[in-house]
């Protein structure tokens, strides 16, 4: 079929527009009874009270009637003495006092031996049970909301809790005294992953094949490849991207050899965190050159997460064909970017808050993939430590790849750049930095040279910028930025000055100065807090020409939608004043899901000015058919030329790989068809040989892990210690969990690159009821592309118990006590009955130590070490301590007296 005559705009326009609204108003229809968890409904919030935060993240979802967080969590978070058994189905224990005793029965569906739960009050899900806030609220006596703004679940009471007061007394003491033995993942056993000369990479493969016809008759056929590759090679990893022309025909190599190390342990007293060769990316200047990517060399010892420029950083990415990206930042909506033919996403200029910024890139493939690339920019008054030095250098051939085939122009106009970074903590919170870069711009050479200092003063972070040109051009430039909060504000002023030609990638040949203002908040509408944002930007050129812009931005987030909105205009006067872009715009984001379906929407209008009206919109919807199967629907309107395309396809999951299958049709006559194949192969650690599967293999890393009956407790595994099979074994926040065979053995995929993750074994999934996993997990830092090696043990239990005395001799009642490892980690915790019992149970065999917890140490005015070492092992598989006396602090006048 052929449609030979143009949509008529006016019609079209209202199409769009009606299609995008329906995002917002279906998406609170629907039956409650059908949700079922999804990854596009999975949250990570922060629980807060007042201006502390409480715990680990919480995991969460958007279900039709809220939000509802993991109940485990829940219970760590704020400390609380109950316990969660998934196998018997109840939770039991008391809420901040112990004549408020709690009972959930997910058998009878109570609470308390009276209370209903409805299906809404409390929903399984991978991670465990998720209940919802408003339930959870009362069971607790506190009120929970949501404030998906800052990702966050806020408590608010009027009680004084035993929690809030150990944090609040800690909170005081960290004032007087910093603690250095707060708990990270660094403190617990590391998985060990030394690069090899070789390791074979493991390869993620597209392949499309399209046919198009022409409204004149003709048609053409495309063959498209791409394949991404990582591993190692002679002690560093490696990727590689290969991709073709339309014909099939390679077209670019991209390679690049690196290693990074978060910790800084690279190239020795250089304490680098990047070494890279090949195809690179660049660090961007405040006033000079912006990051770049092309062959050449790069090394740093900046952190991975700190952004290269004040107030904004710039995310970039492996974009493959047919894929499509979406921004967001701290749950807010803020930008879409279809494929650019490049293989890349690239966000520029992400505005950041001051405080914590929730990066995350949100990748929809044509198979019906879903991922997810987050990352974490926090934003304080505390610059770099004093006396430490961060660096970076690079060079590089800007836009060219490592490897070219064939015959290709070479645009003169960019060529080689380079550029080198240090900065300074001169104290807690000034840092200074100097910098050089030398780039091609308009086919000359520019050079600069580049000066900061940046000052934290209470909730504001000021920084002050000054570059020289170099030789072609001269002139200055200075800037000043400031990034605070004021109560509920978050506040970003900047102001720039340019002079003698002055010329860069950041500052235009005309622009003389340059003023911004940026204003983020929230207001609460109902029971959700909206936020909002709104900035206004002055522009004066050297022949007196003025831009002013301003824009106002909101997004809302309710039940599986994500719309945002942006009111944006523009006014130009002087001499250039280029009137044909003057105008207010709308634009609209959508992100919503209906039951099974997934709608996506990109709308713009002009509002006023040249060609006022409708501008363009694209809308694209997934239907979930079945547990592989998806159905994707697309559309598409350009008003400058009156076109549209429409687009339907079928996606089909399979185990080792996705299948997909479309059609497109335009206004203007021209078909299409296509059919791709996407798929990863690489070694299988596991039975050995080569696994195909339908994740990405190269892209992320995998964890090989191996579980076994740790019979003498020491946490190595010795020669007739046997594995243990049907255990789950999960990662990080319950992402990935996988059963281990008949020999003990599983491989999780979908591990991000460089971060730190914690591997475990699910303790519920244990059969055997004397087997407890022998301390807390195993950390593994991934590589893409490879498995790391994990040993997870399994260790008989044993019993340890005793009556605890106070410093007169008296038996102590409600007293907390703690078994801690030769790691100072807490391997169980109990608390002490009215007679002063104390009981810990299956604690697996081992050696510990007995101590208080500290706020009933601080109560008691007593030491927290009890003086009492543990060895549980098979001969002795219980320890009775008899009676554990208190001892009274000693001051250090009486320490030295005592000597």
């Amino acid at each position: 079929m052929k449609l030979r005559k143009p949509l008529h705009k006016g019609a079209v326009a209202a199409a769009f527009a009606a299609a995008l609204a329906v995002c917002a108003p279906v998406a609170v229809a629907g039956d409650a009874d059908s949700w079922q968890p999804s990854e596009d409904d999975e949250l990570l919030l922060e629980l807060r009270y007042s201006t502390y935060k409480l715990g680990d993240t919480l995991r969460g979802y958007q279900t039709p009637e809220g939000i509802c967080v993991d109940f485990a969590d829940v219970i760590q978070a704020m400390d609380l003495p109950v316990r969660l058994d998934k196998k018997s189905r109840r939770a039991t224990g008391w809420i901040f006092a112990e004549e408020e005793r709690f009972i959930l029965d997910r058998d009878n569906n109570t609470v308390n031996n009276s209370a209903k739960l409805s299906s809404a009050d409390l929903r399984d899900t991978p991670e465990g049970w998720c209940v919802g806030l408003r339930p959870l609220s009362a069971w607790l006596g506190v009120t929970l909301r949501a404030d998906l703004g800052n990702l966050a679940v806020v408590m608010e009471t009027q009680r004084k809790l035993p929690f809030l007061e150990a944090i609040e007394r800690k909170s005081r003491a960290a004032r007087l005294h910093p603690s250095i033995n707060s708990f990270d993942l660094a403190k617990l056993p590391q998985a060990e992953l030394p690069y090899k000369a070789w390791r074979t990479p493991s390869v993620d493969v597209l392949v499309r094949a399209g046919w198009r016809s022409t409204p004149g008759g003709k048609s053409a056929t495309d063959i498209i490849y791409e394949a991404y590759a990582s591993g190692e090679a002679l002690g560093a990893s490696f990727d590689a991207r290969l991709a073709s022309d339309g014909s099939g025909v390679p077209k670019s190599l991209r390679l690049k050899a690196y290693r990074v190390d978060p910790a800084g342990g690279l190239l020795g007293p250089l304490k680098a965190t990047r070494l890279a060769a090949g195809d690179v990316e660049s660090f961007a200047g405040n006033l000079t050159g912006q990051s770049a990517v092309g062959r050449g060399l790069f090394i740093s010892n900046r952190p991975i997460t700190r952004p290269s420029r004040f107030s904004v950083t710039t995310l970039r990415g492996e974009l493959p064909a047919g894929w499509d990206a979406e921004l967001y930042r701290n749950g807010q909506l803020m930008a879409f970017q279809a494929n650019r033919g490049d293989g890349r996403y690239q966000f520029d200029d992400v505005e950041l808050h001051f405080g914590e910024n929730a990066l995350e890139v949100v990748l929809y493939g044509p198979q019906g993939q879903v991922r997810r690339d987050r990352s974490d920019f926090p934003v304080g008054g505390e610059s770099i430590p004093a006396g430490q030095t961060y660096y970076w250098a690079g060079i590089l051939e800007q836009n060219r790849d490592l490897i070219t085939f064939g015959h290709r122009l070479v645009d003169p106009q960019i060529g080689w750049r380079w550029g080198v970074g240090v900065e300074r903590g001169i104290d807690k919170r000034t840092t200074l930095g100097l910098g050089a870069q030398s780039l091609m711009l308009k086919g000359l050479r520019h050079n600069y040279v580049e000066a900061t200092a940046t000052r934290g003063i209470g909730p504001m972070l000021f920084e002050l910028s000054g570059a020289q040109q170099l030789g072609h051009g001269g002139g200055k430039a200075l800037q000043g930025q400031m990034l605070g909060r004021i109560g509920r504000i978050n506040v970003q002023a900047e102001a720039i000055w340019a002079n003698g030609g002055y010329e860069s990638e950041v500052i235009s040949a005309q622009q003389s100065r340059e003023f911004g203002l940026r204003l983020d908040s929230e207001v609460k509408i109902g029971g959700q807090r909206v936020p909002i944002q709104l900035s206004a930007n002055q522009t004066l050129a050297r022949d007196g020409t003025k831009v002013n812009k301003w824009l106002a931005r909101t997004s809302m987030m309710m039940r599986g939608l994500a719309l945002t909105a942006e009111l944006s205009d523009t006014k130009s006067i002087g001499p250039k004043a280029n009137i044909r872009d003057d105008g207010m715009r709308l634009r609209l984001l959508a992100n919503s899901r209906i039951g099974k379906l997934r709608l996506r929407g990109d709308t713009k209008f002009r509002i006023s000015g040249f060609d006022k009206g409708f501008e363009s919109a694209k809308i694209t919807g997934d239907i979930n058919m079945g547990p592989r199967s998806d159905l994707r629907a697309s559309a598409e309107y350009l008003a400058s030329d009156r076109s549209a395309e429409f687009g339907l396809g079928y996606v089909r999951q399979f185990k080792r790989f996705a299948l997909r299958t479309d059609a497109t049709v335009s206004s203007r006559g021209k078909l299409g068809l296509n059919m791709s194949l996407a798929m990863s192969f690489g070694p299988d650690p596991v039975d050995g040989g080569w696994r195909m599967s339908g994740n990405k293999l190269a892209e992320f890393g995998q964890a090989d892990v191996t579980v076994f009956r740790d019979e003498n407790g020491d946490g190595i595994r010795q020669a007739g210690e046997e594995p243990v099979a049907g255990v789950e074994v999960a990662t990080g926040f319950g992402a990935e969990q996988r059963k281990t065979n008949a020999s003990g053995r599983t491989l999780i995929d979908g591990l991000r690159p460089f971060t730190p993750v914690l591997v475990n074994v699910d303790s519920s999934s244990i059969e055997d009821p004397l087997l407890q996993p022998k301390g807390k997990g195993v950390v593994v830092t991934p590589r893409p592309g490879i498995a790391a090696k994990v040993l997870l043990a399994l260790a008989p239990t044993g019993e340890v118990e005793g009556t605890l005395l106070g410093i007169d001799g008296e038996v102590r009642e409600g007293v907390r006590l703690e078994l801690t490892d030769p790691r100072g980690q807490i391997i169980a915790q109990t608390q002490t009955e009215y007679d002063g019992y104390f009981l810990f149970d299956k604690v697996p065999y081992g050696e510990y130590s007995l101590r208080m917890a500290s706020a009933s140490a601080e109560a008691l005015e007593a030491r927290a070490a009890l003086g009492i070492g543990v060895k549980l092992n098979r001969a002795n598989p219980t320890i009775r301590t008899g009676m554990v006396r208190t001892e009274p602090l000693i001051s250090a006048a009486q320490a030295v007296a005592a000597k």
